[in-house]
C-alpha cells in the first residue's frame, strides 16, 4: 500500500525549514483547512510564556486555528496560568498578526 507518501519535492522545493512552511505543510494536510489546526504547545519548560506566545503566532500565521497548553497553564499557580492563557488569546485575538 503506498498512501502515506510525501513527495520529495515537499522538502526540496515545496517548502522551506521556516516553522511557518512547516506548520502551513500541516493546515493543507487538513483538507486544506477545513479541518482547523490545533498544535500542541509542547512539553513545560523554563520560558513557556515565550515558547507559548512563538507556537501560538506561528500556528496562527500558517492558518492554524489553536493552541492546546495543559501543562503550561495548570502546573502552576493560577494567577501565572490564567496569565499565559491570555498572552495566548491575545494572539488570536489581535488583527496585527495575520495569516502569513
Amino acid at each position: 500500500i503506498k498512501f502515506g507518501k510525501t513527495h520529495k519535492k515537499v522538502h526540496t522545493e515545496l517548502s522551506s525549514d521556516n516553522p511557518i512552511d512547516l506548520t502551513r505543510y500541516q493546515v493543507i494536510n487538513n483538507y486544506m483547512g477545513r479541518a482547523g489546526l490545533i498544535n500542541s504547545g509542547g512539553a513545560s519548560g523554563d520560558n513557556d510564556f515565550a515558547d507559548a506566545v512563538k507556537t501560538a503566532v506561528i500556528n496562527k500565521r500558517a492558518g492554524g486555528m489553536g493552541l492546546i497548553s495543559g501543562r503550561k497553564a495548570f502546573q502552576r499557580p493560577m494567577k501565572e496560568g490564567v496569565k499565559l492563557l491570555n498572552h495566548i488569546q491575545d494572539v488570536y485575538l489581535t488583527k496585527e498578526i495575520t495569516v502569513a
